[in-house]
């Protein structure tokens, strides 16, 4: 067994609740994905794919597919929203490279992986904090691993939930991890 089954056994658990599950993706499937994002994805990011499903689980069972078919209407797929944003890159608004939008929360907010960190960071992009062009505003840290993101979703604690409340949530900016991208 590797670090990551026992969570994935019980991610898996977890995600088998939602109606929204999808089956999960081939190897050759996150290949393809790998090659069309130009970078690897962190392997327990690639266990959930593939071990559990192709979205529809995690937080709000909101987990977006790899790629292809997005769950909802006006949703996209991980792969296809990162490739959409950083070829919109203009002047003052870049896409970090590596850093996957896997969760969309709605408002144009998104929990990404950091896909770069060796723990991969999960970050929160809210561009409504953003003031002016100070695009720094707009990332959060909102755990400081997959696995650490996962565990809360699955302890029922994360921020996103009604009785949690964090009041240290958000302070960590971008500049906190932009040295690692």
């Amino acid at each position: 067994m590797n670090n990551f089954d026992q969570l994935i056994e019980r991610v898996a658990a977890k995600a088998a609740e939602s109606e929204r599950l999808r089956p999960p993706v081939s190897a050759e499937a996150v290949d393809e994905a790998e090659d069309r994002l130009g970078f690897r994805m962190h392997p327990l990011l690639v266990a959930l794919y593939s071990k559990v499903g192709n979205g529809g689980f995690g937080p709000q069972n909101s987990l977006l597919p790899l790629s292809g078919s997005p769950i909802r209407d006006g949703e996209e797929a991980a792969v296809e929203g990162y490739l959409a944003r950083i070829a919109a890159a203009d002047a003052w608004w870049a896409w970090p490279e590596g850093v996957l939008p896997v969760l969309d929360w709605g408002c144009a907010m998104f929990a990404c992986v950091d896909c770069r960190s060796n723990d991969g960071t999960v970050l929160l992009f809210e561009p409504n904090a953003i003031s002016g062009h100070d695009l720094s505003q707009a990332w959060f840290v909102d755990a400081g691993s997959l696995a650490e993101w996962l565990e809360t979703w699955l302890a029922d604690g994360g921020w996103y939930d009604e009785d949690v409340v964090d009041p240290g949530f958000g302070m960590a900016r971008w500049a906190e991890v932009s040295a690692r991208l």
